[in-house]
């Protein structure tokens, strides 16, 4: 199995605006892939603009705001590359796009490292942290995976929830909750 980095990524819209989602960068050797699922703006943006910056957030509500429409978070300007990071960051990654490889399902791009930079000392992640990743990463994968896997694999990070949630990480946690009940209220 590959290394996979769990980041937020800019890349830049036509209309010169930025989209900005949850992406996880696999690890090729000294590359890093970025693979959309389709359909996705960062697919055409990496085509016509072929930079991304990936951005390791300090707050999980930065990744649960992403999967469940709540967008608006602070960025500013990359260092070197014509590209926007979070604001609020451990630290990020200036990419370029050096091959692109189509798929119907997840075209690849691998993209060499033009700048990183750290902004802030990373610690390390509390178990509730970590839960509202595996569990925003889960709410996109809804269409994909069967009700019952679903509900198990939430039940099961509730527990980290539980007993090392903060605030920020309850708010994300039930953003996300909310996503899922909606969807499979939608298909009752």
């Amino acid at each position: 199995m590959p290394f996979i980095l769990e980041t937020v990524v800019a890349t830049k819209n036509a209309d010169d605006t930025w989209h900005v989602a949850p992406y996880g960068l696999i690890r090729e050797a000294e590359l890093w892939v970025l693979a959309p699922f389709r359909p996705s703006p960062a697919i055409d943006n990496l085509r016509r603009h072929p930079f991304a910056v990936a951005s390791g957030p300090t707050d999980m509500r930065v990744v649960a705001g992403h999967v469940t429409g709540r967008r608006d978070w602070p960025m500013v300007q990359a260092d070197k590359v014509d590209g926007m990071r979070l604001a609020d960051c451990f630290g990020h990654i200036e990419l370029q796009v050096l091959e692109a490889t189509d798929d119907e399902t997840r075209p690849r791009f691998r993209c060499g490292v033009v700048h990183e930079a750290a902004h802030k000392p990373f610690a390390g992640f509390n178990r509730a942290q970590a839960a509202v990743l595996e569990a925003a990463i889960l709410s996109t994968r809804l269409h994909m995976l069967p009700r019952d896997k679903i509900e198990a694999e939430l039940k099961y990070l509730d527990i980290a929830i539980g007993k090392t949630a903060g605030e920020a990480e309850r708010e994300a946690w039930t953003w996300i909750v909310e996503k899922i009940e909606a969807h499979f209220a939608g298909l009752s």
